[in-house]
Parts: structure tokens; C-alpha cells; sequence
């Protein structure tokens, strides 16, 4: 018999990945796939989740009743841990990093030159680039122990900052994509997975924040 917390994950997953297939649904949190492959059955039975398909792309998302169903799981796991302060404390700190990633990828995407603010970044300027990787990278330390405290309330937390460290490297080495790619697991891409995935855990509105 399927865990409620495989449940929850699988559906947790789906919300993360926006719409994905069952393999990479799997892999998220480490899960069976024969097993994420008959959640999603049984969960697609209640509604909770769609699978559509794009010319020769296919992959599951979440429903609107899907969302609601994720939102109160997540509410009863975090209520469970009597932690949810330390969650909340964590988010706040998130807020003033999250403005800084977003300028930096702004940053990466343009490079403005006199009469011309929205001029695409064409990466022919070292010291542009340098200074956005910096940025970067110091946010990159300032993530590591804001995820070590988060995982320490809810595991599946662990390894954000692995990942945004690993997409860092890369771009630095001169894979530019790392940055703010959306077909890899990018700087840009890790954090707005992390973004969702604080906003859910806390019932929180994006558009409600500051």
C-alpha cells in the first residue's frame, strides 16, 4: 500500500516541475518509478493531476483541485512538525535573496548600453559577466545554511544548495545556459522551484509577497 507521504510527494513533485514526465517526477525525491507511475494513476482518478501531450512531448501537471490537495497535505505534514515559525523565519530571509537572484538574472539577460536599457547581454563583456557570477556566488553562501535550517524541519528541503552550487560551477566554466536556462537545471530554474516550493509549504500567495 502507497505511503501518504509517497502521496504527497509525488503530488508535491508535479507542482514543482510544472508539468514533467513520470521518470522525472521520480527522480525529484528519489522515488520508485513503478511505484510514482501508479500514484499518478490513482491520483489522476481523483483529479488531482492531468497528463497532456505536445507533439511528441508528454508529461503530467497539476489540476486545479490537484493544487488545493498539495496546498492541504503540505499544511498538515509542516503543522506536524510544530515548526512552521522556523519555516516562516526562513522565508523572510528568502525574500531579500530572491530580489537579488532576480536582478542578477536580469542582469545576465541584458547589459544596457547609453540610449539602449533593454540591450540583449551578448556575454562579450568579461567584467559584466564576472560581477553577475560574483552576485551569484554570494548568494550561493547565503543559500547554504538557509537550506540546512529548512531541511532540518522538512527533509525534502536537503539539496537545493548542491544543486544551485553544481549550476554555478558550470556556468563559470563557460556553460552560460546555467544561469537562467529552462531545459537545465539552472541557477534561475533551481531557485523558483525553491520559491514554490517555500511559498506551498506556507499557503502563500507569490503575489502577496513583498
Amino acid at each position: 500500500m502507497t505511503s501518504p507521504t509517497t502521496v504527497l510527494l509525488v503530488l508535491h513533485a508535479v507542482r514543482l516541475c510544472g508539468f514533467a514526465d513520470a521518470a522525472t517526477l521520480a527522480r525529484r525525491f528519489d522515488l520508485d518509478p513503478a511505484e510514482t507511475d501508479e500514484v499518478l494513476g490513482d491520483v489522476e482518478a481523483y483529479g488531482w493531476v492531468q497528463r497532456s501531450a505536445f507533439a511528441d512531448v508528454s508529461g503530467w501537471s497539476l489540476t486545479e483541485a490537484g493544487r488545493g490537495e498539495d496546498e492541504r497535505r503540505l499544511a498538515a505534514e509542516l503543522a506536524a512538525t510544530g515548526r512552521a515559525d522556523d519555516v516562516c523565519a526562513a522565508h523572510r530571509e528568502f525574500l531579500p535573496l530572491n530580489a537579488r537572484v532576480r536582478r542578477a538574472c536580469t542582469d545576465w539577460q541584458l547589459r544596457p548600453a547609453p540610449g539602449a536599457r533593454l540591450l540583449p547581454n551578448d556575454h562579450t563583456d568579461p567584467a559584466w559577466d564576472a560581477a553577475v557570477l560574483d552576485e551569484l556566488g554570494a548568494i550561493d553562501d547565503a543559500l547554504a545554511p538557509l537550506v540546512r535550517r529548512l531541511g532540518d524541519v522538512l527533509v525534502r528541503f536537503d539539496g537545493y544548495d548542491d544543486r544551485f552550487s553544481t549550476a554555478l560551477r558550470r556556468a563559470r566554466a563557460g556553460e552560460s545556459g546555467w544561469v537562467d536556462g529552462i531545459d537545465v537545471d539552472s541557477c534561475h530554474r533551481v531557485w523558483f522551484e525553491l520559491h514554490e516550493d517555500l511559498v506551498a509549504t506556507l499557503g502563500i500567495d507569490r503575489r502577496a509577497e513583498p
